[in-house]
C-alpha cells in the first residue's frame, strides 16, 4: 500500500502509542520513507481534510481522518493476524501495513472468519501470546 491509507494508519497507530501530534520523522521511520515524502503526504492529507498538519509540529487526525484510520486499523489487525497465524510470516505487521488499504471490508471479514480462535487453553495459550496482539494492534 502506498499513499494516503498507509500514512493515516501510521499516524493512527503512533498516535495511540505516543500521543499526537505525530512528527514526520516518526512516520518516516515507521514507513521507511524520507521525511520530505512524509511532509508532502501530510500536506496532501491536510488539503483532503484527513489530518491537520503543522510544519515542525506534525500531524493530527481530523474526525474524518480518525474514522477512516479506525476502519483501516480493523483491517490491519485482521490481515496481520492472518499473516502471522495462517501464513507464519515473520514481518506480519509490516506486510499488513502495506496491504491494509487494498483489502475491502468484506475480504477482511472473510479472512477473520478463517482465523483460528484463541480460547486461552491448550498448548501455547499463555499471557505472552495474548499480549502480542494488543501492543498497539487492537483497539
Amino acid at each position: 500500500m502506498t499513499g494516503a491509507p498507509q500514512y493515516l494508519l501510521a499516524v493512527y497507530i503512533l498516535g495511540h502509542r505516543n500521543g499526537e501530534p505525530i512528527g514526520t520523522g516518526a512516520v518516516a521511520e515507521a514507513l521507511d520513507r524520507s521525511p520530505a515524502t512524509v511532509t508532502e503526504t501530510f500536506q496532501r492529507l491536510d488539503d483532503d481534510g484527513l489530518v491537520e498538519y503543522r510544519p515542525y509540529e506534525g500531524a493530527r487526525l481530523t474526525d474524518a481522518g480518525r474514522e477512516r484510520a479506525a476502519e483501516l486499523h480493523e483491517t490491519y489487525v485482521t490481515v496481520s493476524w492472518f499473516f502471522r497465524s495462517v501464513l507464519d510470516l515473520d514481518d506480519s505487521e509490516g506486510q499488513a501495513m502495506r496491504v491494509a488499504g487494498l483489502v475491502s471490508p468484506i475480504v477482511a471479514e472473510r479472512l477473520a472468519d478463517t482465523l483460528p480462535v484463541e480460547t486461552g487453553d491448550g498448548p501455547g495459550a499463555d499471557a505472552d501470546d495474548a499480549s502480542a496482539t494488543t501492543d498497539g494492534e487492537r483497539s
